[in-house]
């Protein structure tokens, strides 16, 4: 298989960096209760896959997208503070979107999560 950085195609990158939280809107998702520990939650926010995790009664959101292949992730089975594409094997720190093992190199989004008033709330960047 050619290397894609020689191939002449161009490679998509991205930088998913924090946004200043005034340039976040947060949408409520669910009661708290409603998530256990060890469960995931898959919503459609603003046109975008989401999957909601509670690892270790923590809550992480990642967009459900391996970036090797735009497939769908969020089904993968999680080891530690990993999920793996159900596809290739390609890892991604839940909490943080890195991409931490081939096929895949490039980071998918990874979205601020915070309960208030027992509501989990995803924090998506403001229009």
């Amino acid at each position: 298989m050619p290397n894609p950085q020689n191939s002449g195609y161009p490679i998509p990158m991205f930088n998913y960096t924090p946004l200043d939280p005034s340039r976040l809107e947060y949408v409520e998702i669910a009661p708290a209760d409603q998530l256990p520990e060890g469960e995931r939650l898959f919503v459609e926010l603003g046109g975008k896959s989401i999957v909601l995790f509670n690892l270790a009664g923590k809550l992480f959101a990642i967009g459900d997208v391996c970036s090797h292949d735009n497939g769908p992730v969020g089904d993968g089975e999680i080891e530690e503070n990993e999920i793996i594409c159900p596809r290739h094997g390609a890892r991604f720190d839940i909490r943080t979107g890195k991409a931490t093992s081939l096929p895949a190199f490039v980071d998918i989004p990874a979205y601020p999560v915070r309960v208030v008033e027992g509501m989990v709330q995803i924090g998506m960047p403001k229009p």
